[in-house]
């Protein structure tokens, strides 16, 4: 037997005790707008997401778009405004959003998905009354130059309500929901809502196990310039500390505090790894060392790495 089948027979064997304890468990996978644009990179996530289906793991897909939604509002002669990570959106805007989030992008990932015998339904939170959300009032934002300013981010929705049962269908039937990132109201109104923030608060409404942001990113580094500072493991004091350090930045920045809220909110573990990378998703998944960063609450901590909490 060679080398490499003996490496590979003692992979699949240290894999077990992880597939074991995530059948039949829901993950939540956030795909990044930088994922989507890398057609080799998308077809590596969605084999990754193939795989992790056909092991019984129910997954639940969500997806941005921000750099295809601002190369469109260009193109169209609109330049997008961006604060703290989010983005403002006018009429124009949220058109550009409907267009790309709900429209082409929600095409592609089903048919990349499709193409690794998956079989994908696209939905956005506007159906099904699935997300129910309000018009954000303006609301004072420290910007990323720490310059705190009130900013009205126009059509954009704060989540009040997710109704799950529509997932909860679709993945009872072994369907791959991937969900744009918009959502409604009882008026008609449409909402742009931050897609981390999306993926967080439907991980807390379906229990999921996982909570995954594949990003163009390596993880949450603690000095933006350096690759090497990766946070590999962090709690939600960690992580506000690095944020009021001003390591945490842009469009970390939304993605950090969707992992703060879900690690709070139930969600057992939140990841955030480099989805350009060969096989991150799996190494973050079925390996002890992972590749990126993994957020935890302060009892999964404890957990995680032994201790009593009494002490």
């Amino acid at each position: 037997m060679s080398i490499d089948t003996t490496k590979g027979i003692a992979g699949l064997k240290g894999a077990l005790r992880y597939v074991r304890a995530y059948r039949d468990h829901v993950f939540v996978v956030k795909l990044g707008g930088d994922v989507l644009a890398d057609a080799e990179a998308l077809d590596r996530v969605a084999a990754q997401l193939g795989l992790l289906s056909s092991l019984s793991i129910r997954v639940v897909v969500v997806h941005g778009g921000g750099p295809q939604a601002t190369a469109l509002s260009r193109r169209l002669g609109q330049e997008p405004t961006i604060v703290a990570g989010r983005r403002v959106t006018d009429e124009s805007a949220l058109e550009v959003a409907k267009m790309v989030y709900a429209g082409s992008l929600n095409v592609n990932l089903l048919s990349a998905l499709r193409e690794h015998e998956m079989q994908a339904v696209g939905l956005s939170g506007v159906d099904a009354d699935l997300l129910t959300a309000r018009r954000r009032p303006p609301v004072k934002v420290v910007d990323d130059a720490g310059v705190t300013r009130e900013v009205d981010y126009g059509h954009v929705g704060d989540i009040d309500r997710v109704d799950p049962r529509v997932l909860e269908t679709l993945l009872g039937s072994r369907f791959v929901p991937v969900i744009a990132s918009l959502a409604g109201d009882a008026d008609g109104n449409v909402y742009n809502v931050n897609a981390d923030t999306v993926a967080e608060s439907l991980a807390v409404a379906l229990k999921a196990q996982k909570l995954l942001f594949l990003t163009g990113a390596p993880g949450v580094l603690r000095d933006r310039n350096d690759p090497s500072s990766l946070v590999t493991f962090a709690d939600p004091d960690d992580l506000e500390g690095l944020m009021a350090q001003g390591a945490i930045a842009g469009g970390m920045r939304p993605k950090v505090e969707a992992c703060i809220r879900a690690a709070t909110g139930g969600v057992e573990r939140t990841h955030i790894i480099d989805g350009r990378a060969p096989d991150s998703l799996l190494l973050e998944v079925f390996t002890g060392a992972g590749c990126g960063t993994m957020i935890v609450g302060r009892k999964e901590k404890a957990t995680y790495l032994g201790v009593d909490l009494a002490n």
